[in-house]
């Protein structure tokens, strides 16, 4: 849900002002507060998070879980003034260390996952999709706990293209990580 608005434009220099619990993201200059996630959605995040991290222990790609800022289309240079748009993904990895800061990551990730929610179910699979496809995260997941699947993604050509799906009783790969294989069954609670 959007912050009322005084034609304000917030910039990456006006959430590093805010509280650090407030869960807000900006896109093109805009706040979007963000409700507190539901048991089952940690759970899942959690399942999924868990097999990524032991995956990547000792290689060179990082996961990253919620909250964690991206800030999709900062460029070298850029001051937090220019940076008009912030996301926080429920899962993040990211291959190129160079993108990673203090704050975050600078840049599109390698891979991202959103776990849908009710109150942001639309605002993930519309806007944060086009923002994703736009900025060249090179693969995304959309996870919906309600029908206990997974969508996945893959960046070709500039656009988005379904790659793989799953149930909560199959396995399902991340392409941009070899061999990486995550089992669905200890992700999605009984």
């Amino acid at each position: 849900m959007a912050l009322p608005a005084e034609e304000i434009r917030y910039t990456f220099a006006d959430v590093l002002t805010w509280n650090e619990g407030d869960r807000i993201e900006i896109i093109d200059g805009e706040a979007f507060m963000m409700s507190p996630p539901l048991t089952d959605h940690q759970r899942i995040c959690g399942g999924l998070f868990a097999q990524l991290y032991n995956y990547l222990k000792d290689k060179s790609c990082e996961v990253f879980p919620a909250p964690f800022g991206v800030r999709l289309f900062e460029r070298g240079g850029d001051a937090p003034e220019d940076v008009d748009t912030m996301v926080e993904p429920d899962i993040t990895v990211v291959c190129d260390k160079s993108k990673l800061d203090k704050y975050g990551c600078k840049g599109a990730p390698d891979l991202v996952i959103e776990v849908l929610s009710p109150s942001t179910r639309r605002h993930d699979k519309m806007v944060k999709f086009d923002l994703y496809q736009k900025a060249g995260v090179r693969e995304l997941w959309l996870v919906d706990p309600e029908a206990r699947e997974v969508q996945t993604f893959l960046l070709d050509g500039g656009r988005y293209f379904v790659n793989s799906y799953g149930t909560a009783e199959d396995s399902i790969k991340a392409a941009v990580l070899e061999d990486c294989v995550i089992e669905l069954s200890s992700v999605f609670p009984e």
